[in-house]
Parts: structure tokens; C-alpha cells; sequence
């Protein structure tokens, strides 16, 4: 099996899941600036976050649950309006909005108790200041850039008995860049079309996607070295090919076993954690993919130079 030799169809393939969510990053960023990229959750924002079960068992409309919401004020004097609504189940809402403290928060649960005649139940509130959104915004960014630079680092110090060590990890944080923008592409597409929003646990399932492609990409590399030494007088990307053969079984039952649960978890988790489930999933497969077809061609291009042929004419045999 020559997997290697295909390596520009995987390069390929892997640009073109990653222009679409580039694309839409782009629309969101021009269309909220303030936010960015991607369309953020109060936790990086602030704002609150305010789930509500009604008694009756059937939720009011959003509109009207929406007006409501424009009838009291934020924290800063700011109407409410305009409110992030999304379904929990058929008898509650998560409803994202404005920072508002406890005081109007009770007064919109009375309000919606009036309004609707049913009892509501708080079911979680929370609240965060502007101020600490954008702290949380800036401690996200420095979390995975640090977790990037202990990588290459720990991957240079790993691999430092081989020729060419950096090779071994500038790939892997290629391969794991890779799996970065596939995330944030998808998260920008759900945010399109589904209405998600980037919060903590998915900085969580982000951080959590970048371990598992290094950790798979890293198997890989420590069967390429193991190889290295054993066949000495065979070409590069023959061994290269060999390794990735080898852990080709276990690479794939590994992540199976875990896209199982997640997806069982994404099915009947409930709506609370299925946008977590969800991201991981795509990291999940997207790390896997990473580790074979992207990390360990990177080396063979790198080993032998590919980038000096590849605008000229093809030398006849």
C-alpha cells in the first residue's frame, strides 16, 4: 500500500475543507469586527446566559420571549433586546443576551411567569462583565499558542538523536495548524447556520483536538525513526511509507473507539453538550486525517525538496 505517493491529493482534499471555513470566517469577521473570525459566546463577549424551564411543558414563541427581553435594560443601560434564543428539549430555552444582573433577572422570570401563565424555573444563570470576556479572549489566544510552542519544543527534544530533528516537529505543528483551522472553519459554518457560539468548552474541545493530533502524529514519527535505523540503505520515503502502514491499524481503531462515544454522546447527550461533542468529533476525525496523510508527507517533501520542481517543466526520462 503507497500512501505516500498521493501525498498532493491529500494536500489538496485538506485545502479545500479548509477554504470554505476560511470563507466564512471572513464573512462573520466583516459583518461583526468586534467579534472577529468567529461569532463568540458571552464567555469571551460577557453577557448572560439565562436557562429557563416553563411548567406547561410547551415553550412560548421566540418572538414573543424576544420582546419580553427589549422591555429591560443591561447592566450598562442598554436594552436587552435581541436575544439569543436557542431550544432546550421542548420545555426550555437558553436565552443569550446583554450582561444583566440578579435583581433584573427576577423581574423577567415574574415577567414571563405573567406573561405566559406557567411557573418558570431558573434552571442556570450566568453572568460575565465585558471586561473579563475580553481577558478570557486573550488568555484563549496565549492558552493554544502556548500549547503549540511546548509541542514543537517537546518534539525537537524527542527527536533530537535523529537527523533533522526540526523537521519532525515543524511538521507536526503543521499537521496540527491544519487540524486548528479545520475546527475553527466548521465552528464558523455551525455559527452560519446552526447559530453556535464559541465559548469555554470549546476552547476546551479545541485544546483537546490539539493533543490528540500530535499524540497520534507523534506515534507515527517514533515508528519513522524506529525504521531509520533498521533499514539504512533504503530510500527515505520508502521507510516513511513502511511507518505509516505499520500504525495505520492502530491509528484508525484508536480514533474509531473514540468517534463512537462522541457520536453516541452527540445523539443522546442532550442539547448542553452537543455543540462540545460536535467540535470534537471534527477534531477527532481531522487529527486522524493529519496524522497520516499530511505530518508524515510534509517530511518526504522536505526531504527531498519537492518545492525546487514543482513550477517546471517536467525533465524527460
Amino acid at each position: 500500500m503507497n500512501i505516500i505517493k498521493n501525498r498532493y491529493l491529500y494536500f489538496l482534499i485538506s485545502l479545500l475543507v479548509i477554504i470554505p471555513g476560511l470563507i466564512f470566517m471572513g464573512i462573520h469577521w466583516v459583518q461583526n469586527p468586534a467579534q472577529g473570525p468567529l461569532p463568540l459566546g458571552i464567555d469571551f463577549t460577557g453577557g448572560s446566559l439565562l436557562e429557563v424551564q416553563f411548567a406547561s411543558g410547551n415553550q412560548p414563541p421566540v418572538a414573543d420571549v424576544t420582546a419580553l427581553y427589549g422591555q429591560f435594560t443591561s447592566t450598562d443601560g442598554q436594552s436587552l433586546g435581541s436575544p439569543v434564543v436557542q431550544p432546550l428539549g421542548t420545555d426550555s430555552y437558553s436565552i443569550r443576551s446583554r450582561a444583566m444582573d440578579d435583581a433584573t433577572k427576577g423581574k423577567l422570570v415574574a415577567a414571563m411567569e405573567t406573561k405566559f401563565n406557567t411557573k418558570v424555573t431558573v434552571q442556570n444563570f450566568t453572568s460575565v462583565s465585558a471586561a473579563v470576556g475580553a481577558e478570557v479572549t486573550g488568555t484563549a489566544a496565549l492558552a493554544v499558542a502556548a500549547a503549540a510552542l511546548a509541542i514543537l519544543l517537546f518534539i525537537w527534544w524527542a527527536f533530537r538523536g535523529t537527523q533533522h530533528a526540526v523537521r519532525y516537529g515543524t511538521a507536526a505543528i503543521i499537521a496540527m495548524l491544519h487540524d486548528i483551522l479545520v475546527v475553527l472553519g466548521v465552528e464558523a459554518m455551525l455559527g452560519a447556520f446552526l447559530g453556535f457560539q464559541a465559548d469555554s468548552l470549546f476552547l476546551t474541545a479545541l485544546l483537546t483536538v490539539i493533543g490528540f493530533s500530535v499524540h497520534d502524529t507523534i506515534v507515527v514519527f517514533d515508528r519513522i525513526r524506529e525504521n531509520m535505523g533498521t533499514y539504512r540503505r533504503v530510500d527515505f520515503e520508502t521507510v516513511v511509507n513502511h511507518s505509516v502502514v505499520q500504525t495505520l491499524d492502530r491509528s484508525i481503531n484508536t480514533q474509531l473507539t473514540v468517534m463512537f462515544t462522541l457520536t453516541a454522546l452527540a445523539l443522546f447527550g442532550g442539547e448542553s453538550i452537543r455543540h462540545f461533542v460536535v467540535i470534537l468529533l471534527v477534531g477527532v476525525f481531522s487529527g486522524t486525517y493529519s496524522s497520516i496523510f499530511n505530518a508524515s508527507p510534509i517530511l518526504v517533501v522536505w526531504e527531498n525538496q519537492e518545492w525546487k520542481t514543482w513550477f517546471r517543466k517536467p525533465v524527460e526520462a
